[in-house]
């Protein structure tokens, strides 16, 4: 099987309305709740877009579907591996700016030492169970302003990319593969932070 992940916005003062280890029971259960339609076996297939559920809770979360990666980790995991492979051969100041924000979504940062959920959001232990990432409103816009500063100059990558990182086979092996799943994550945590919600992860 493997590793799943399934990324939602939140609004945050909802969530904070019940103490941290209880706020993932509840995003939980507005998310499994039957009336959001989200769990209908004829509801549409989406790719690369939100998804806002229906019923008391839609005001609450939207969950976002990315391209080609069929709710696996992988893709996102591969990633951050490639970003391993070419970050020595980026220009200084992207590698900073992608240093900064790829840690805390996919990648673990360059000892493997990153926390991607930021402590006390959801409690610890089990009340965190499957929780890949977690970011309050603050830590969503500070990712935001950071895609800000990456995107304009994503595609210095290609060709140290290219060269260093590329594969002819598996997840996220060429350089349009890996920018556009950068770019979903810059769309994911834009409309979090324009919104002043919170972003999570979960692995179900």
């Amino acid at each position: 099987m493997g590793l799943d992940i399934t990324v939602m916005i939140a609004d945050w003062r909802w969530l904070a309305e019940v103490p941290p280890p209880e706020r993932l029971s509840r995003l939980r259960d507005a998310w499994y709740d039957d009336e959001t339609g989200l769990w209908d076996h004829d509801a549409p297939a989406v790719e690369g877009d939100w998804v806002w559920p229906r019923g008391p809770h839609g005001a609450h979360f939207a969950v976002y579907e990315f391209l080609h990666t069929c709710g696996s980790f992988k893709a996102h995991f591969w990633a951050g591996q490639r970003w391993e492979a070419v970050r020595e051969h980026a220009e200084p100041a992207l590698r900073t700016e992608v240093d900064g924000f790829l840690p805390g979504l996919i990648w673990d940062g360059p000892d493997g030492e990153v926390r991607r959920c930021e402590p006390g959001l959801f409690g610890d232990g089990p009340a965190a169970y499957g929780v890949l990432l977690a970011r309050s409103p603050a830590g969503v816009r500070e990712l935001a302003v950071a895609w800000e500063r990456i995107r304009s100059g994503l595609a210095e990558l290609r060709g140290p990319f290219t060269e260093h990182a590329a594969v002819a086979e598996g997840w996220v092996g060429d350089f349009d593969a890996f920018g556009r799943l950068l770019a979903e994550w810059g769309r994911i945590v834009a409309e979090a932070a324009r919104r002043g919600w919170g972003l999570v992860g979960l692995s179900e």
